[in-house]
């Protein structure tokens, strides 16, 4: 079977360094897009899909998701760059960049005759390294995660983003709503969920407008106006089901003599309706609100009852009310016995449900929640482009935040570990009398892409300013000096300075995350050598 050419199946098949530069090609043009959007001075990314609807971003998570990639191995960098967001949140851009840098060096290794598998086997080693060095000697010893800790971690991961200039005002916000969110499991250990801060866009005013609200918001309003716009000690009733006139079912068939039967039926038709509202009502229900439709009948016997009933409330919203609650989202009413009844163990509780206008609309927040306290972040700006944008960085940086929280460790930023692991693992490699020494080396030299690709966004000299970077670290490893280590780059001075002192910082498992995934990657593309592609199977005429 010659390389490329027709196979006894239905396709085509190309083999050895075709493929595996093809894979390079694909995985350096995606690392191409998104290298100018890497750090505080990076630049935004206009993409416009097929129906014109444009997005405004510098987050490569949201670049690559947007961008609908073709080849097999452009697919597996997005997917690293998704993984990134899920797993940490921020740091997705730097991710695709070392991955795609370290596939390239991998491809040249392989052209003067290398074998994958050695260099595979290297990087793996080099991985394995730098991990146990970032852990032992570039995390930045706390004994207790400080509150100015983390406001240092909330700017570091803010000021590559559009709301860089409002950072102080942004990262207090955040940091408040994420510690207020502390939950204890069952089992003693300590959670921060992310879902628990929910976040809501309004229009109109400025960005510095914004509010953090002690409570879970939804985007929606009270059914009817006679109802009351706050409810103290509130239970609620969540429901997943019509609220509506009960009807007798398709088919069924009801022959009458006489018209007042037909007044009976009808009536008894109310009566059903008002029997399932009393029964909710009875068990305590204050604040009813769920994900379908409320119809006037029934709204009639709330606002006579002086409870608030929301309809077209979001699933999710009500999923996490009912968490935050210790609430039950009720789907039926049916009983065993054929009847129905509302059990009032299904019911949430807080201390005040209530009604507010913001911007153009109004809001019901449920302040109080019993079983975890949550959070909404009201944002606040101009048009549509910014708030999306605003939203994307503020949940990059609540994850940043509950990584350092549940975490414990931060690392400099700027540059530093990149650095420091490079200079490292080229004294490990030569340490090594084996065939991977050549592939550590090539991993230690692709790290340097970050602060490189950082210089050069910011307009600076790259190659100067990595050459004293790395004779600083080296010096710093050399003779133990402590501050060495948290050397990074400033990027508006052009300078390397202590980013530790200066308050730029980021979690570590951030990097060590991004290592990992990044020489995963690497490792999947590098491995190929075969690609067989079928051709589309034809549809009978």
């Amino acid at each position: 079977m010659s390389e490329g050419g027709m196979l006894a199946i239905d396709g085509t098949r190309e083999t050895g360094q075709d493929v595996r530069t093809q894979n390079m090609m694909a995985a350096m043009s995606i690392a191409n897009i998104v290298k100018s959007s890497l750090g505080p001075v990076g630049l935004d990314k206009m993409l416009v899909d097929q129906v014109g609807d444009v997005t405004i971003t510098n987050d490569g998570a949201t670049i690559l998701r947007l961008l609908e990639v073709d080849h097999p191995a452009g697919k597996v960098l997005c997917e690293l760059a998704a993984l990134q967001d899920q797993e940490v949140g921020d740091g997705t851009t730097s991710v695709v960049i070392l991955a795609a840098e370290l596939l390239r060096r991998g491809n040249e290794l392989v052209k003067q005759k290398i074998h994958p598998t050695s260099i595979i086997s290297g990087y793996r080693l080099a991985l394995k390294e730098a991990v146990r060095y970032i852990k032992k000697n570039l995390t930045i010893p706390l004994k207790k995660m400080e509150r100015s800790n983390l406001i240092m971690a909330a700017r570091t991961s803010m000021n590559s983003k559009l709301i860089g200039p409002e950072s102080e005002f942004y990262a207090n916000m955040a940091v408040d709503a994420m510690i207020n969110v502390k939950t204890e499991r069952p089992d003693g250990t300590i959670v921060y969920p992310l879902k628990a801060v929910n976040i809501i866009k309004a229009h109109g005013r400025s960005s510095k407008e914004s509010v953090r609200v002690d409570g879970y918001a939804i985007n929606c309003t009270r059914a009817a106006q006679g109802m009351p716009t706050v409810v103290k000690d509130a239970k609620i009733a969540l429901l997943d089901f019509n609220l509506s006139r009960h009807k007798l079912k398709l088919g069924v068939q009801v022959l009458v003599k006489d018209p007042r039967e037909l007044e009976a039926l009808q009536q008894r038709e109310v009566d059903i309706t008002k029997e399932k509202i009393q029964s909710i009502l009875r068990s305590g229900a204050n604040v009813i609100m769920t994900t379908k439709g409320i119809d006037d009948l029934c709204l009639k016997y709330f606002v006579e009852a002086g409870a608030i009933a929301v309809r077209r409330c979001g699933k999710d919203d009500l999923r996490r009310i009912a968490k935050a609650t210790g609430g039950q989202l009720v789907l039926t009413m049916a009983d065993s016995d054929g009847g129905e009844a509302f059990d009032p163990e299904w019911l949430g509780s807080a201390k005040e449900v209530c009604e507010e206008r913001v911007g153009d609309g109004e809001l019901m927040y449920v302040k109080g929640c019993v079983k975890t306290s949550a959070q909404t972040i009201v944002l606040r700006g101009a048009n549509e482009f910014f708030l999306d944008e605003v939203e994307r960085s503020l949940v990059d940086v609540l994850s940043t935040i509950k990584r350092t929280l549940e975490t414990n460790t931060l690392v400099a930023g700027g540059g530093a570990v990149e650095s420091a692991l490079s200079v490292h693992l080229e004294d490990f490699a030569s340490t090594l009398g084996s065939r991977e020494q050549l592939s550590i080396v090539e991993f230690a030299q692709a790290l340097l892409v970050i602060p490189r690709t950082l210089a050069t966004n910011a307009a600076q000299d790259a190659t100067e300013l990595v050459a004293i970077l790395r004779a600083q670290h080296a010096q710093g490893q050399l003779e133990n000096i402590e501050e060495k280590k948290y050397m990074g780059l400033d990027l508006v001075e052009g300078i390397v300075r202590n980013n530790y002192t200066y308050g730029v910082v980021e979690p570590a498992i951030s990097k060590v995350k991004s290592l990992r995934f990044a020489c995963e990657a690497a490792v999947t593309i590098l491995r190929i050598d075969d690609m067989i592609k079928l051709n589309p199977s034809e549809k009978p005429q």
